[in-house]
């Protein structure tokens, strides 16, 4: 209760037993063209202010490189720090927004097929696009996350257990057909 006498909500504590098994964001790289033109921006100005007769027009250079700055590189960083994902081993949980707060949940028990999608700049860097399919229901992207391969294994590991279904364990030690079940195409 806070001093006014209303409940103050808290967020969700994780089950008994429920663990972070990951925390991901957006590969780093997002930023590699804000950085660049925030350091292009503050060398450019470095040059060239000094070299302005009037402070007028220095401080007008001094405007436009806060501008730029914020614009160009705070809020790129903002929103990359603002999105981010949590596997745990029970659910998934996708938390998007700076000033709005997006949570969107997701237990693994329904998720019926995880797949990563790469394009050529992905597969230089190993990260892709994790496409969590939940049958019916749209489904959830990860998108350019690092070690996509890495996250998809550790997802179907998830998936099976939470579907109990011991799938991998079966296929490895059942044979493919019984012994006694020839099947002869074209024979009579």
């Amino acid at each position: 209760m806070s001093a006014t006498g209303e409940s103050i909500a808290r967020p969700p504590q994780p089950a008994p037993g429920e663990k972070a098994v990951a925390r991901v964001r957006r590969h780093a790289r997002v930023l590699f063209w804000p950085s660049l033109l925030l350091v292009a921006c503050c060398g450019a100005v470095g040059y060239f202010v000094w070299g302005l007769p009037e402070a007028s027009m220095k401080l007008a250079v001094w405007g436009a490189l806060a501008v730029v700055a914020l614009f160009g590189w705070l809020v790129p960083l903002l929103w990359w720090m603002g999105q981010r994902t949590t596997i745990t081993t029970r659910r998934v949980i996708v938390r998007s927004g700076f000033f709005v707060r997006v949570r969107q949940e997701v237990a693994l028990g329904r998720v019926y097929d995880v797949s990563v999608r790469r394009s050529w700049l992905q597969s230089t860097f190993r990260s892709g696009d994790v496409l969590i399919n939940l049958g019916s229901d749209k489904p959830i992207v990860l998108r350019d996350v690092p070690r996509a391969g890495l996250v998809q294994q550790a997802l179907h590991d998830l998936v099976d257990r939470a579907h109990d279904t011991g799938s991998v364990v079966r296929w490895q030690t059942e044979p493919s057909a019984l012994p006694d079940q020839t099947v002869v195409w074209g024979g009579r």
